[in-house]
């Protein structure tokens, strides 16, 4: 498999390495977790660690099956960890260990050793399990490529147009790369999709009804950039004849954002600065997955550039949330630190009458921070009096001249 080197990733690794803290990598399966691992692994060996001081385990395999047990585990690692050296150790979804808190917390007391974790759900940073490791970790929350890693993968540069219609249309998990047909890549979707809903969801949550489950998928799927409630969200699917409630519909999409499916957008009062309660928005992680889901009659080029923004936002590790700015709304507010930008999201605005419906909630803002609309028009970059109109493809490509 063609390994595609993810810097952010990386760089963020090698950051908090021989730190005293538990790195937790985190991110939906298939993602590229594992791959991660590897390079990272590859990076310390070329930087003068030795083969002796890296342990590696990834309990998803049989052959570790009884290393799931915490006391098996522990007598196996006890006597390789290096009392002169530093010992770097790396378990690989780790949540298949019983009581695996405690085994963390007891192999990080040892000054000698450097933990990295994986995991494929939010079980292991739920309340519990996350007050179990408090102030002792860091998450590393991972997403499939980005349009610039896809392109990098791919070698294609020379046409950001066709390679952003490959992006949405075949995937951004790393593996789809090596497929060749469509239907390939579907059959590789599918499984991706039903081993998170079975074991993932099914399995841990104990739903009852995994056909109600599904048309809550489809549903949040079908509503991608869409403010939404999960009163609307059962309104409308008990209107089709799906009969469900919104507690029932809060928890399936609890249980989706934990397993990195979906990820809920709070809405943020620009003015007030402060978060609302009520009707976010929800994205998926893949627009490939939609796709499958939903067919080819999903097509539609303003939301999924909207959804693609919104990852690209989270890979350059921003806070993003829906604007409101008095009525009008502000596709996406980002913050980082202290440094704030607003975006909207159009896959075109060559039409005046659109061009200034996208403009005039960023014109209400009247703070100095950047402001952008994103567009797939393939025109020069254009400034209205401080809000830059930019291609939306050269910007996820991280053209410095914008």
């Amino acid at each position: 498999m063609k390994r595609i080197e993810r810097t952010a990733y990386l760089n963020k690794l090698i950051a908090f390495k021989d730190k005293n803290i538990i790195k937790v990598i985190t991110g939906i399966r298939r993602c590229g977790k594992s791959t991660i691992m590897e390079i990272f692994r590859d990076w310390l060996l070329g930087n003068g660690v030795k083969d002796n001081q890296i342990i590696y385990l990834n309990f998803e395999d049989y052959d570790n099956y009884e290393l799931r047990n915490p006391h098996n585990l522990y007598a196996y690692i006890k006597p390789l960890i290096l009392q002169d050296r530093m010992t770097y150790i790396f378990f690989d979804e780790i949540q298949h260990v019983s009581d695996f808190p405690d085994i963390i917390n007891s192999l990080n007391l040892k000054p000698t050793v450097d933990l990295y974790v994986t995991g494929s759900n939010a079980y292991m940073l739920s309340s519990e399990i996350a007050t179990l490791l408090s102030g002792r970790y860091i998450e590393i929350a991972m997403l499939p490529l980005s349009f610039k890693e896809y392109v990098k993968g791919t070698d294609s540069s020379n046409n950001l147009p066709q390679a952003y219609t490959d992006y949405i249309t075949r995937s951004s998990f790393p593996y789809t790369i090596e497929l060749g047909t469509y239907s390939e890549i579907i059959d590789y979707l599918t499984g991706v999709y039903n081993t998170i809903v079975v074991k993932d969801i099914m399995a841990r949550k104990r739903l009852p009804d995994v056909m109600m489950l599904e048309s809550v998928i489809r549903f949040t799927a079908d509503n991608i950039g869409n403010i939404l409630s999960t009163k609307r969200i059962a309104d409308i699917m008990t209107a089709d004849g799906r009969k469900i409630d919104p507690k029932t519909v809060e928890r399936y999409l609890s249980a989706l954002c934990e397993t990195f499916f979906v990820y809920e957008t709070k809405r943020y009062n620009i003015k007030g600065k402060q978060l609302l309660k009520t009707l976010g928005k929800y994205y998926l992680v893949d627009i490939g997955l939609r796709r499958m889901l939903l067919g080819s009659r999903s097509f539609d080029a303003g939301r999924i550039l909207e959804n693609i923004v919104y990852l690209e936002l989270l890979h350059r590790q921003k806070k993003v949330y829906v604007g409101k700015m008095d009525s009008l709304e502000v596709d996406f507010v980002a913050i980082d630190e202290n440094n704030i930008s607003y975006y909207q999201v159009a896959a075109t605005v060559r039409d005046e009458t659109t061009l200034q419906r996208e403009l005039a909630s960023l014109q209400q803002i009247n703070d100095q921070y950047p402001k952008y609309i994103l567009t797939l028009d393939e025109d020069p970059t254009a400034d209205y009096d401080g809000i830059k109109r930019v291609n939306a493809l050269r910007w996820m490509m991280g053209d410095v001249s914008l």
